[in-house]
């Protein structure tokens, strides 16, 4: 069946928005639940009925307060039921919801308000609220009522309680939502940014609710009452896509898990059908169970060899073409040795499970499909107000798929990704210079991507045009080719290749703490800190060796010559890691400028 057209789409959604969408979800499910949460060891949460009544009664508080057709409301606040409620109610109130992240400083809070000239802002607590009174931060004149979801009990008379929003009369939602059209803002995303201030990524509702449609068709298999977690930074597109929109629409069942760190307990509690993260979240999974894995080596290696034996099989059964004694044989291995992990994993009821925003190292995309985990890799960005290629069911090791329907896409001269279609972003928020030089005047967007397209049409993304390493001796390497290889090594977590203008590549690399504190008890060395392991010779050997292993397959000039290990991670949402964990190379060579001098003495 051929993939409907960016017209047949636009047309399926006409007149529609995320609002309109949203009422009628609850028109069709309104008992089922919508969003919830743990409380202690127990779920609990909110149907479709009630976010309705409580986005109604939001909705006129802040009208109330003020907030008028056209407004900007800022939220700030981790993955909470609430900002469910918040960012319908915003728009109920005819006003555009504008995500912050949440480790924004005092100053970058004062940015983006002032970017947006936003009226009002939903914050969560106190310690969000701090970085919207801080004195120090510039001045925020636009900035008029703000909202707390949690207030503590002396809290500043100027900020209002969410409970009293929670009080007000509700307006009609069917109202409100006829008041809206599908061209105006529904949201602004800033984009994290690896150089410079953020851009206002302005997306309208039909660009909202065309995506939804074109991941449905796509994807082929989104079942409502799906169960999704949403962990990630809300501020970001990818998760407003899948647990916000797509939920909405697809009337899913959000679970909010408010803290990252903890999504491995959450996906053991709720056992989700749909999941998506970045490449780091699943390469933590994979080192986490090699890592326990290590402490029984005989039983390491049996399920090193089944995962080998297994990987060529769900190729093939992925494109229909393995035996019956393949099939077998992979059901075997499933039932003695991989069921066990994916339910231990929490991974046991994965329809699909969607890596994006980074590159993901195709080992690691090849070893969570051999254990029979339905991973699929996903290529877009803010400005495509999400996704451009996605092939879920039928995925391609190394690539990120083909184009979507309604998607077009194609390279320029120089290799550079451009696609259109009804998800390109309106325009940068107040910029109009950097709009034009996105957006041509055909409509093609220039991602800054470079990439290969296959004979099926698969995409492969080598790197970002403005990131390849051009050695002195002329040649043009991608860093995240060398980087996902050397992450590829069991003790290397995080990794950063140098050698701009430099006669060889390095690499800076972080230690992955399982995967050291594994080779550490192997090794007799259990009692040694990871800053010991760090600068510990045979360990620096053994890496040394690693290395040069999995660098056999560059050729001389790309392969990696020497690295500098450290012990302490880079965090995401700071001047090293955008908040999808992306490297902000800017940011690592000027912290790490010294140790990268270093390498070339």
């Amino acid at each position: 069946m051929a993939q409907s057209t960016d017209e047949q789409l636009r047309s399926l959604v006409s007149g529609r928005t995320v609002l309109s969408e949203f009422v009628a979800s609850v028109a069709a499910a309104g008992p089922n639940t919508f969003v919830q949460w743990l409380d202690g060891e127990e779920l609990v949460g909110w149907t479709f009925d009630e976010v309705a009544d409580k986005v109604a009664r939001v909705a006129q508080g802040l009208v109330d307060l003020g907030v008028q057709r056209g407004d900007f409301v800022v939220l700030m606040m981790r993955n909470i039921a609430e900002f469910h409620v918040a960012d319908l109610a915003v728009l109920a109130a005819g006003a555009t919801p504008v995500s912050i992240y949440n480790s924004s400083s005092p100053q970058q809070v004062a940015y983006l308000i002032n970017h947006c000239g936003a009226t009002a802002a939903i914050v969560e607590d106190d310690d969000f609220l701090a970085r919207f009174l801080d004195d120090e931060a510039p001045a925020k004149p636009s900035l008029r009522t703000l909202v707390s979801v949690r207030p503590s009990s002396g809290h500043d008379a100027n900020v209002h309680d969410w409970n009293q929003l929670l009080e007000s009369s509700p307006l009609d939602l069917g109202e409100a939502a006829a008041a809206i059209s599908p061209s105006d803002i529904a949201t602004v995303i800033y984009t994290s940014g690896t150089t410079g201030n953020p851009k206002g990524v302005v997306l309208d509702h039909e660009n909202i609710c065309w995506t939804v449609e074109c991941l449905r068709e796509g994807v082929g298999i989104i079942e409502e009452g799906w169960k999704t977690i949403s962990y990630l930074p809300m501020a970001h597109v990818a998760e407003r896509a899948v647990s916000h929109y797509g939920a909405i629409s697809n009337r899913m069942v959000v679970t909010c898990c408010p803290d990252m760190n903890s999504i491995a307990a959450y996906a053991g509690r709720v056992r989700p059908n749909l999941l998506f993260g970045v490449p780091r979240v699943f390469e933590k999974i994979y080192a986490g169970i090699n890592a326990v894995l290590a402490a029984d080596p005989e039983k390491a290696q049996q399920v090193a060899d089944a995962v080998a034996t297994s990987i060529p099989i769900r190729e093939k059964m992925t494109l229909g073409t393995a035996s019956q004694e393949e099939i077998e044989t992979f059901e075997f291995l499933d039932a003695v040795a991989f069921s066990t992990i994916r339910e231990l994993l929490g991974m046991n009821e994965l329809e699909l499970m969607v890596s994006g925003a980074a590159p993901l190292n195709p080992a690691l995309f090849s070893w969570f499909r051999g254990i029979g985990i339905p991973l699929s890799e996903i290529y877009g960005m803010s400005e495509s107000c999400g996704p451009i290629t996605f092939t879920a069911l039928r995925p391609k090791a190394g690539t990120v798929g083909q184009a979507l329907p309604g998607v077009s896409v194609k390279l320029a001269e120089d290799g550079e990704v451009m696609f259109r279609g009804g998800n390109v972003f309106k325009r940068y928020l107040h910029d109009e210079e950097n709009t034009a030089e996105t957006i041509g005047p055909d409509g093609w967007v220039h991602t800054g991507d470079i990439g290969e397209i296959d004979d099926e049409g698969y995409l492969k993304i080598i790197d970002r045009k403005k990131e390849l390493i051009i050695t002195a001796g002329g040649k043009n390497i991608s860093p995240s080719n060398l980087e996902n290889a050397l992450k590829s090594i069991s003790v290397i977590g995080q990794s950063f290749a140098v050698g701009d203008q430099q006669p060889f590549v390095a690499a800076l690399v972080v230690l992955d703490a399982d995967g050291a504190r594994a080779w550490a008890n192997a090794s007799g060395k259990a009692e040694l800190s990871l800053e010991q392991l760090a600068s510990d010779v045979e360990l620096l050997a053994h890496i040394d060796a690693e290395v040069a292993r999995v660098m056999e397959r560059f050729n001389n000039a790309e392969r990696v010559k020497k690295v500098k290990v450290f012990h302490e991670e880079w965090l995401p949402d700071t001047d090293l890691m955008t908040p999808t964990q992306k490297l902000k190379r800017r940011g690592l060579r000027a912290k790490f400028a010294d140790d990268i001098a270093a390498l070339y003495s």
